[in-house]
This record gives C-alpha cells, sequence and structure tokens, in this order.
C-alpha cells in the first residue's frame, strides 16, 4: 500500500490519501480509539443504511490505522462559515442524524433502550456531499441511551459559542449559537438531554485544555437559557 500525501489533521489523528478513492486515517496516540471497534461500529450501520464512509479494515496496514472511503465536499463547519447552509439548517440536519441513528439498533447491548452513539457529533464531523450528509470519525462511539448523545452535541456546540474555539471569524459565534438553537428546538424534547453526564464526561476529555473545561458551566447556563425560552 502506497500512503499519498497528509490531507487531514484533527486533534487525535491524521488523514493520508491512498489510491482507489480511499484514504487513511492513521492515530497519533495509540491509546485514542480502537480502529478495529471503529470499523465495525460503521460497517453495523452502513448495513442499516446510516451514512457512514465505507470501510475497508482487512487492508488496515496498523492496529492504530484504518482505511476508509474518501469522501468528497466541505465539512458543515465549512459551508457554515462560507454561506453554503444555513444555521437553521444545520442545527436541524444534526438534529435528523441524531435521530436516524438513535433508530439503528444497538449491536451488542442488552438494554432494550439503548442504542449506538456517536459522542462527538458536530458541524467538523458531517461532511456534506451530492448525495447528503455523511458523519464522520466514530472514535468515541459506544452503546447508551440516546438523550446522552444529543447532550454531547448540544454540549459542544454551547462550549464554541461561549468561546471554546479562538480565532474563529466575525460573526461565527453567533453563527454557531443559532445552530445550537436550532438544534434544540429540533431534538423537540424527543430524548431527555442527560447533560450532567456529558458534562462530566466533557469535563474529563484529555484533548480539552483547562480554558475549554472552564468554559463548561457557562455552556451549560446558555443551554438552560435557550431551552427555558425556546
Amino acid at each position: 500500500m502506497k500512503i499519498g500525501e497528509l490531507i487531514g489533521t484533527g486533534r487525535t489523528a491524521d488523514v493520508y490519501a491512498l489510491d482507489g478513492g480511499r484514504v487513511l486515517r492513521r492515530n497519533r496516540d495509540q491509546a485514542h480509539g480502537d480502529p478495529a471497534a471503529e470499523a465495525a461500529v460503521m460497517a453495523h450501520l452502513a448495513r442499516h443504511g446510516y451514512p457512514v464512509p465505507a470501510v475497508w479494515p482487512d487492508d488496515t496496514p496498523s492496529p492504530d490505522s484504518l482505511v476508509m472511503q474518501r469522501i468528497t465536499g466541505p465539512t458543515m463547519a465549512e459551508a457554515l462559515l462560507t454561506g453554503a447552509i444555513t444555521p437553521d439548517k444545520a442545527g436541524a440536519t444534526l438534529a435528523e442524524l441524531l435521530t436516524r441513528l438513535h433508530a439503528v439498533p444497538a449491536s451488542r447491548a442488552a438494554h432494550p433502550e439503548h442504542r449506538i452513539l456517536h459522542l462527538d457529533l458536530h458541524p467538523e464531523n458531517v461532511l456534506l456531499t451530492d448525495t447528503g450528509p455523511i458523519v464522520i470519525d466514530w472514535s468515541t462511539a459506544e452503546e447508551g441511551l440516546p438523550g446522552l448523545d444529543s447532550a454531547m452535541s448540544v454540549l459542544i456546540l454551547a462550549q464554541v459559542a461561549v468561546g471554546m474555539a479562538v480565532g474563529l471569524p466575525p460573526g461565527a459565534q453567533e453563527a454557531v449559537r443559532e445552530v445550537l438553537c436550532s438544534l434544540v428546538r429540533s431534538l423537540d424534547g424527543r430524548s431527555p438531554l442527560l447533560l450532567d453526564e456529558a458534562r462530566d464526561r466533557r469535563a474529563a476529555n484529555p484533548t480539552l485544555d483547562p480554558h475549554e473545561v472552564a468554559l463548561l458551566d457557562d455552556a451549560l447556563r446558555l443551554i438552560e437559557s435557550i431551552t427555558r425560552t425556546g
């Protein structure tokens, strides 16, 4: 396998081009995630019609990497910055993706209410393609109650809205707040948001710096205000 150019990088992994319309995602920290388990989750979701990249676990060259389909299209975050998608549409799309995900039966859990949870579903992990949105980065996926998954998405957006992402273009934070409002409105209380558990998980996330963790209380107050005012 010939590994091509570096085409993307995130907090924990790098993505390299491969031939045949594929990419190699390689974790920089071997303790972060389990690519084999992630591939199994994605294959399960694909069998149920959920929009995820195709995976080739048998072609993966090392335990810290995963070969998957190369998806063409901007992230939802990029599309928001260019105006290709409105904040209202972005929030509604996130809610739809969460709802569709939580309709897929869990593959292992015995609890009847448990479903597959992404736990990091936000605009940077949604690619907008000609055939619709595709959800990427399933390294944090677990099985559990849908309300935790929705709460994580809401809390991540709220952290950005109160100042987590520094260096955003003018107006970007307000746009994120609009996405958040649209997401909360579109979810419409269909699964009670498990915000306390979501906060604990975010606070324990080793990829967040102390400043980002310190914004969690402000983020929760913003969510409370949005939920109260509708």
